[in-house]
């Protein structure tokens, strides 16, 4: 790196990415995209279909390859994380992610793509993954483009998931079903947010009081964000939402780890959840010696398993 970027650097991350002073962002890592295919590990076959021909962009579809021909699949729609800022929906990471999740819960899932910040500041993420999410429920009677969904996915039993910034977007897609553009021809029973990606001003129980940390994803939120009131807007910081209690599910589950920095703003989220009145049925997991996101970059781990079996009997539970 030459001298004249070192003293434009405003925001310096590693191993993620690096901010310059004149809204240039270096992704260092989440570039390396995976075509659709066939995995024969898992027994899923993925493939892509553009959902915004305007943007030019993709959602992956996922299917696990031992349906029968009238079988009706819990159907989850995904949002992956990156602060808004790095990783695509087609990345190894999250293409390894979907195709394990999707045969151990027997489901048909949908990953999203959406713009990123800088190029494309928030709320482009929400706007596009919006349009995904109407997008989906345009199949509802099967007769949308897109056969897997027509034959196999079941608009009874839907559910949003992500990680970090994916659950935060996933949390906001929930707010907008259930209080402003409902889509009636989905049944979303349930939100899975893993490492939810929230914060706020003021120090919440657990939560680091470091500065310099808090500065870090504060930090975040503006490259995403800048044209917001900080970080308790209530897109970053939902307790501030009038609206929490009108979040569009009736079924939530909030995976947190000890070690990680968002820990503390997980369990917070749960708690303003219960204090809006929403009357839900909530569980939060925590799970110890764990960082953020684990599970992605560890996948086989022991607690990365039992946190995928978690999950797979939120998404199967009956009822």
């Amino acid at each position: 790196m030459d001298s004249t970027n070192v003293s434009e650097l405003v925001l310096d991350l590693p191993p993620m990415l690096r901010f310059y002073k004149d809204g240039r962002v270096e992704r260092l890592m989440g570039t390396e995209i995976v075509p659709p295919s066939f995995d024969p590990k898992t027994n899923v076959e993925s493939k892509d279909i553009i959902y915004s021909p305007e943007h030019n962009l993709s959602v992956r579809l996922y299917l696990p390859k031992n349906t029968q021909q009238n079988q009706k699949l819990p159907l989850v729609v995904y949002f992956h994380g990156g602060a808004f800022v790095i990783e695509t929906a087609f990345s190894p990471t999250y293409h390894n992610y979907l195709n394990m999740l999707v045969s151990e819960a027997n489901i048909i899932a949908v990953s999203v793509d959406y713009r990123r910040a800088p190029e494309h500041y928030v709320p482009a993420a929400y706007d596009d993954s919006w349009t995904a999410l109407k997008w989906v429920a345009s199949h509802f009677n099967g007769k949308g483009s897109e056969d897997w969904l027509n034959r196999l996915a079941d608009f009874e039993r839907v559910f949003l998931s992500g990680d970090s910034a994916g659950a935060n977007i996933a949390h906001r897609m929930a707010i907008k079903h259930g209080h402003e553009e409902k889509l009636a021809m989905l049944n979303v029973k349930g939100m899975i947010l893993c490492h939810p990606y929230f914060w706020g001003s003021e120090t919440v129980s657990g939560e680091t009081d470091d500065l310099s940390k808090r500065a870090m994803i504060g930090g975040l939120w503006q490259i995403a964000c800048p044209n917001t009131n900080g970080v308790d807007d209530p897109w970053i910081n939902p307790g501030k939402d009038p609206n929490l209690v009108r979040v569009g599910c009736s079924r939530i589950q909030v995976i947190v780890s000890e070690k990680d920095i968002l820990r503390g703003r997980g369990w917070h989220y749960a708690q303003q959840l219960r204090e809006s009145g929403w009357s839900g049925d909530l569980e939060v997991i925590d799970f110890k010696g764990e960082d953020h996101v684990f599970h992605l970059f560890k996948p086989t781990c022991e607690k990365a398993v039992a946190m995928l079996k978690r999950i797979v009997s939120f998404i199967n539970l009956e009822g």
